[in-house]
């Protein structure tokens, strides 16, 4: 795919992706004829964007970490100050998690691009939680990588909680947002 597509192969490509995270959340093992049924499409057409299995979870994995480099980029998180800035990146995250469930909570293809956009969000999200503690919301002294494991462990807790998909208010990616950002601020001890 290093050419650009034309208007109708990339609706194809993004209705195949669409179509697999899907079948995938369902089956991880579908075949690629399951994911062309789903996507309304024929088994070669998928077989022409992608050559096989594999390479359809590599597209999978690079797709779902563009999108949250996009979502963090378009909370423009350095356009506000660190509290609400963190709320804007943490819902925008929490929106394409939940989209893409099964592709950023399974074992997926790790491709050098793949791993270049995780680098990338981790990246953004050490700058934020900086900014954070020089705003005064995290102690002088945390640990950034250790709070940055925690906040991707909070954000994983929000998107996976019992009942959480079955309930569409319980979805609310500015409620979950809210919970996320309380937790990692202020833990669940006593307030006051």
């Amino acid at each position: 795919m290093g050419r650009a597509l034309r208007a109708d192969a990339e609706r194809s490509v993004r209705a195949i992706l669409e179509a697999a995270e899907q079948v995938f959340a369902q089956d991880a093992g579908a075949s690629m004829e399951q994911v062309a049924e789903a996507a309304g499409l024929t088994r070669i057409t998928v077989h022409r964007r992608f050559a096989n299995r594999q390479a359809l979870l590599e597209a999978l994995a690079v797709s779902a970490k563009q999108q949250l480099v996009d979502a963090i980029e378009e909370a423009r998180p350095d356009a506000a100050p660190a509290l609400v800035a963190l709320h804007r990146v943490t819902a925008n995250v929490l929106r394409v998690k939940n989209t893409w469930r099964f592709t950023l909570s399974h074992a997926t293809a790790h491709t050098p691009a793949a791993a270049a956009l995780w680098e990338e969000i981790n990246t953004h999200t050490v700058e934020l939680l900086n900014r954070a503690q020089r705003e005064g919301l995290l102690a002088p002294d945390a640990d950034l990588e250790w709070t940055r494991q925690v906040y991707y462990a909070l954000l994983s807790e929000a998107i996976n909680r019992p009942g959480v998909q079955q309930d569409p208010a319980a979805q609310d990616p500015d409620a979950l947002a809210t919970l996320v950002i309380d937790t990692l601020l202020h833990g669940a001890g006593p307030r006051g």
